[in-house]
């Protein structure tokens, strides 16, 4: 049958695995204009052109749906601090090459927050603790999630000389706690309205405050 009024036409069917992926990347864009509040099934389904009951083939209710958008959204978060550390010059001195990777990862963290708000938001928008970031979904082209790529710069601090070893332990709950709380206030609290200069510098100072407490 036709769809009138300028509405998608409605599928329902897929190719074997489309319907879920049309499903994610609805719900994606969803998440993208207004947060995890944004992700709801119906919306998805309708964004992805199929009749409602269609999503509950692939995702039994609102919830695992917004868990695999999660997903999804830290994978990108990942996949942007991994982009940073990628666009770092080579250093010849080793030490200089593990404090630039260091830094990119708050850098990309905090860029993603600032031009993805919405995603930010749903990436961590977890039904209690962070266990399930360590699923493959949620890591980037490395195979690392967010966490695991800053505790990996970290133990290249170590190598490096640059960090203690008697330091080590915990200092990724440090360096993200700071970082995290720089992001929170840049897109949803009262820093939210800084000049853009002054959002990098802020950034950059949050992580020379890290780099010297640890």
């Amino acid at each position: 049958m036709a769809a009138t009024g300028g509405e998608k036409p409605k599928r329902d069917t897929y190719r074997h695995g489309d319907l879920r992926n049309a499903l994610l990347e609805a719900a994606l864009e969803l998440a993208r204009q207004g947060g995890p509040e944004a992700v709801v099934l119906r919306a998805a389904t309708r964004q992805a052109g199929v009749v409602p009951n269609a999503a509950y083939r692939h995702f039994a209710d609102r919830d695992a749906l917004l868990h695999a958008v999660s997903q999804a959204a830290m994978a990108r978060v990942a996949r942007t601090m991994e982009a940073e550390q990628a666009a770092v010059p080579p250093a010849e001195d080793p030490a200089a090459a593990a404090r630039a990777r260091f830094r990119a990862v708050g850098t990309g963290y905090l860029r993603f927050a600032q031009e993805e708000p919405g995603l930010f938001r749903t990436a961590f928008h977890v039904p209690g603790d962070m266990t399930h970031a360590a699923a493959g979904t949620a890591a980037g082209a490395t195979g690392k999630t967010p966490f695991e790529l800053l505790g990996e710069a970290l133990d290249g601090l170590v190598d490096a000389g640059l960090l203690a070893e008697d330091r080590r332990p915990g200092a990724e709950f440090l360096a993200w706690s700071a970082v995290h709380g720089l992001a929170v206030l840049l897109i949803d609290g009262p820093l939210r309205g800084l000049h853009p200069t002054q959002t990098h510098d802020a950034g950059q100072h949050v992580i020379d405050m890290i780099e010297r407490g640890i």
